[in-house]
């Protein structure tokens, strides 16, 4: 009988082994854009969606505003994004690209063309693998 208990049989540990990987290679391939990997990802969004509130980017990226609201105010500083307050309700924030902002999105569309080439996978591989593990979070945060 396998023990149940052995780290390499965790799916877990595969998928935080598979997450580091993935942290280092997006680390090296983002550093010529001058983005972190969740800034990348304010920006996957914000390129899909321009003007997304706060809450709604958050929500987005699965991010508490406690880690959003610095990662922000960091890419508004470095002129990627602005702030814009609601004048109708100024509790509510969104987030606008710059032309700086928008414009690096063409030197990024390289990005995926190489993690996908690193990954070892083809086309079909990934899309099947993006497909469980929609399956597999949409589970999991049904179950808590």
């Amino acid at each position: 009988m396998t023990d149940p208990l052995l780290l390499d049989h965790q799916v877990c540990f595969a998928l935080h082994s598979t997450s580091r990987a993935f942290d280092a290679l997006y680390r090296s391939e983002l550093r010529g854009l001058g983005l972190t990997y969740p800034q990348y990802l304010v920006m996957l969004a914000l390129w899909e969606t321009d003007g997304l509130t706060v809450k709604a980017l958050g929500a987005r990226l699965r991010l508490d505003s406690g880690t959003l609201s610095p990662l922000i105010k960091r890419m508004e500083t470095a002129g990627l994004v602005e702030r814009r307050r609601d004048r109708r309700d100024e509790r509510s924030v969104s987030v606008h690209l710059t032309a700086k902002g928008a414009a690096l999105k063409e030197r990024a569309a390289r990005v995926p063309h190489r993690v996908l080439a690193a990954s070892g996978l083809d086309a079909e591989e990934m899309r099947t693998l993006h497909a469980l593990l929609d399956r597999v979070t949409a589970s999991l945060d049904a179950a808590v």
